[in-house]
């Protein structure tokens, strides 16, 4: 995959260039801020971007900016994008789009580099990479509001994980079940949240996310 960085951590950044290097990915650029970031993409047109949220000069929403630039002026760009903390306003508006090739993961996420490598790799095939603590930060601000109070302790679990990215067989071998039990899941959460006739698994329930952080 061709990538570019954007992380104002010298350390960070020099490190997450060595990791993707050693994984076969090619590193085009690797910047400090959020301009250069979009001034990178638009010379050496990668495959996805790796951002960080808070970067040089305000280190408030630079980079979640920058990303949201990219999506509309490059929309055939993935993004993953980078927090320290869950900002629920910022990852909100990164699902308030279309969110294939779309990413929010938390630094520590990084820490693991499996669980990152994997998230890029989902990101970078068009699908979707969600911080477990963010979908389930988002899902606790309105547990008490239907239609979510309607859903079993069961298929939250479900919702959460299909949040992340996971598929079906995914989400089943987390959960120890079978397949065929969370298809009947996927099926009675849709019917209570009225999804069943919409397209997409990861947009439905990033829809559904998206809703509930507003």
């Amino acid at each position: 995959m061709r990538v570019i960085l954007a992380e104002d951590s010298t350390l960070l950044r020099e490190g997450l260039v060595r990791l993707l290097e050693e994984e076969d990915h090619e590193v085009l650029a690797a910047v400090g801020d959020g301009q250069a970031l979009v001034e990178a993409v638009a010379v050496r047109e990668p495959d996805a971007v790796v951002v960080d949220v808070r970067m040089p000069p305000t280190h408030t929403d630079e980079g979640l900016r920058a990303a949201l630039e990219i999506r509309r002026r490059w929309p055939q760009v993935k993004v993953l994008v980078l927090s320290q903390y869950v900002e629920k306003k910022y990852a909100t508006e990164l699902m308030s789009g279309d969110v294939d090739g779309i990413g929010y993961l938390l630094k520590d996420r990084v820490a693991q580099v499996g669980d990152f490598l994997d998230a890029l790799e989902r990101v970078g095939a068009g699908g979707t990479a969600f911080d477990p603590e963010v979908v389930r930060q988002l899902l606790a601000r309105t547990s008490h509001a239907d239609p979510l109070a309607r859903l079993t302790g069961r298929e939250r679990e479900v919702l959460e994980l299909m949040a992340q990215g996971l598929t079906n067989a995914s989400t089943a071998q987390a959960l120890h079940v079978s397949q065929s039990a969370v298809e009947k899941h996927v099926n009675a959460l849709f019917d209570k949240l009225s999804l069943s006739h919409t397209a997409g698994y990861s947009r439905r329930v990033l829809a559904v996310l998206r809703d509930l952080g507003s």
